[in-house]
């Protein structure tokens, strides 16, 4: 056997790098410093724009809206039929209370439960979102106590829908508060019944 003191030169090596270094740990290298890289990009990335990342809708501004909607209702139903002043004001309060928890849990101002608008509209029994105030009875005046009724439970049915859909979409903090709503909402619709 033959040994030369021969020193292997680039010439000699098949791949391109340093000679301490073979292709797999090349490339593990760049692999590895790319990753760091794009780490510390995106780590850094919202303080180098400039600009705020957009704030994220609060998923229980859409609920209150929904009770402030019940409670303009609820308070349109009493204005025109006051006989059901005993079987709604219990209901309507409920709802005044959701209100201003939901408030609190936002964050903003304590809200007003009801929503301002023309007192006519309001006589009439005309919700905020311009609906029919008997959904479809036929009545169209608002004043026949089972249209008035039957209007109300078709609301609470939708608000409960939307209350029981918010609380399995809410983080854990809203989701108690989100369910009460929903169960309350479900004792309206039999207590309307």
């Amino acid at each position: 056997m033959v040994f030369t003191d021969r020193v292997p030169t680039t010439a000699d090596r098949p791949y391109p790098g340093p000679p301490d270094a073979s292709p797999r740990a090349t490339g593990r290298r760049r692999l590895l410093a790319a990753g760091a890289a794009a780490g510390a990009l995106a780590l850094a990335g919202c303080r180098f724009g400039g600009a705020k990342p957009a704030a994220k809708p609060d998923p229980l501004v859409p609920v209150l809206a929904g009770v402030q909607d019940l409670v303009a209702r609820y308070d349109a139903a009493l204005a025109a039929v006051p006989d059901l002043t005993t079987r709604l004001r219990p209901l309507r309060g409920e709802h005044a209370v959701h209100a201003s928890l939901l408030a609190r849990a936002i964050g903003g101002p304590s809200a007003s439960p009801s929503r301002a608008g023309s007192p006519a509209a309001s006589a009439a029994g005309t919700p905020s979102d311009g609906t029919s105030p008997d959904d479809g009875t036929g009545t169209g005046d608002g004043t026949d106590p089972a249209a008035v009724l039957a209007a109300l439970r078709a609301a609470e049915q939708v608000g409960y829908a939307a209350a029981v859909a918010a609380c399995l979409a809410a983080p854990a903090g809203s989701a108690a508060l989100l369910a009460s709503i929903a169960a309350c909402r479900a004792t309206h619709v039999e207590v309307l019944a």
